[in-house]
């Protein structure tokens, strides 16, 4: 965790008007480019580790502004990833406290943009430039960081960064994820924090026999039938599950001929809890299904964890900040909206290295769409989304200015992060 240091400017009172002025100036002068960039990357999903175009457009973009911000460098394909790239600010004056934006651009396979990445990397983007933009105006100690997260939707993208230690240096861990307007209590078109569930992903691949099925099906190991009865033990397990646990799985391996006994088959199945000690231990239960499935049949069996994504832990003081910053930009935000969600993010994994914010906003969309439809794909590339990540990318600006430039609401971000250290493991 970043050392504490005395405030070089107060955050609060008249000098946040001028802060704000800034970030609006900084921001505005640079729409018709930015809605370039997300035009690019709406325009062209791509998927998981193949994110070549987001990151380049986004990284040339950057690197476009480096003769007018000092101490600026992007660097792309880092921490072993190729689609992953890192801009960082460091300001002439010394610091070691650092504020992390996360960049999100995969797309679902499909159905592109339909979880609005698109978004959430324009968000980031210009919380980072913004953030920039207002440290060097005013001459303020401080460090900024922007990552190019790949893979959210599938591998873990920021799990792998964790490893690679691409988190070590950040004081907090800023990004804002768009959604229905409906995911929000009535009145509000965003929620700063919400929880999300834990996620599991485990494959086993059955072997078994060969045969001729009309000739010799005697001396076959039938691996459709594993296939079958691990479906069915897993159904069997759906009937003693809490209410916050979700399982579901896929045939990934399959025969394609009726005439003979199939010798090898893969099945997938996605497990999800409301935090990850929960999710461990129900992904045990699962593996259990699949190995007696193997059992019961004579086939072989080869089971894999993928990383497991961890359920997000909230940071008070950062929820509050950003529902306070985003009122200023006139949205109404809530601080923390309770209930389950079925969603989750690698994001969870980051929440619990450092303080983190994960705050949701609404962008308008037709009554009933939801994330991961073509519909909401169609909503995240309007002009009316744009309007509104530009104004949650300000709002996540001022959040890192304050993080960097008072040191009583660090402090207490700190406290409440130490405090949920306390009650991780007791569910």
């Amino acid at each position: 965790m970043a050392e504490l240091r005395t405030s070089n400017l107060p955050t609060m009172g008249s000098n946040l008007g001028a802060v704000k002025a800034e970030i609006d100036r900084a921001i505005d002068s640079l729409l018709g480019k930015l809605q370039q960039v997300n035009s690019t990357i709406h325009g062209n999903p791509e998927p998981a580790f193949k994110e070549r175009l987001a990151c380049e457009t986004i990284s040339s973009f950057l690197t476009s502004l480096k003769p007018g911000i000092k101490n600026l460098s992007v660097a792309t394909s880092v921490y072993g990833l190729a689609t992953c790239f890192e801009a960082r600010y460091q300001s002439s004056v010394p610091t070691s406290r650092c504020v992390n934006f996360n960049a999100e651009y995969d797309a679902l396979p499909g159905i592109g943009h339909a979880c609005g990445h698109n978004l959430i990397a324009l968000a980031s983007l210009i919380a980072f430039v913004a953030l920039t933009s207002v440290l060097e105006k005013f001459g303020v100690a401080g460090c900024a960081q922007l990552l190019g997260t790949p893979a959210e939707e599938d591998g873990g993208g920021k799990i792998k960064l964790l490893e690679a230690g691409a988190y070590k240096t950040c004081a907090v861990s800023l990004m804002a994820h768009p959604t229905a307007p409906s995911d929000h209590p009535k009145g509000y078109n965003g929620t700063a924090g919400q929880t999300s569930t834990a996620l599991l992903d485990i494959t086993c691949t059955f072997r078994g026999k060969n045969s001729h099925a009309g000739l010799n099906p005697w001396d076959g190991v039938n691996a459709l039938d594993a296939v079958v009865c691990a479906y069915n033990n897993v159904s069997v397990l759906r009937q003693q599950l809490h209410p916050t646990d979700r399982i579901h799985g896929v045939i990934l391996e399959a025969p394609k001929i009726a005439n003979v006994i199939p010798g090898e088959t893969r099945t997938g199945y996605t497990v999800r809890s409301s935090t990850r000690q929960r999710a461990s231990r129900l992904g045990e239960r699962v593996e259990a299904c699949l190995a007696a499935a193997g059992l019961a049949t004579g086939c072989q069996t080869d089971i894999q964890r993928e990383p497991l994504y961890a359920d997000l832990r909230l940071n008070a003081t950062l929820c509050s900040r950003f529902a306070a910053n985003m009122s200023l930009w006139g949205d109404n935000v809530c601080e923390f909206q309770e209930g389950f969600t079925g969603g989750s993010t690698d994001q969870g994994n980051v929440s619990y290295a450092v303080p983190t914010l994960h705050a949701y906003f609404g962008i308008p969309a037709a009554f009933g769409v939801q994330v991961h439809s073509l519909e909401f794909a169609n909503a995240a590339g309007t002009a009316e989304a744009f309007a509104a990540a530009v104004r949650v990318g300000k709002a996540l600006s001022l959040v890192g200015w304050e993080i960097l430039t008072d040191d009583d609401l660090f402090r207490q971000c700190v406290a409440d992060f130490e405090l949920d250290k306390t009650v991780r493991g007791c569910a």
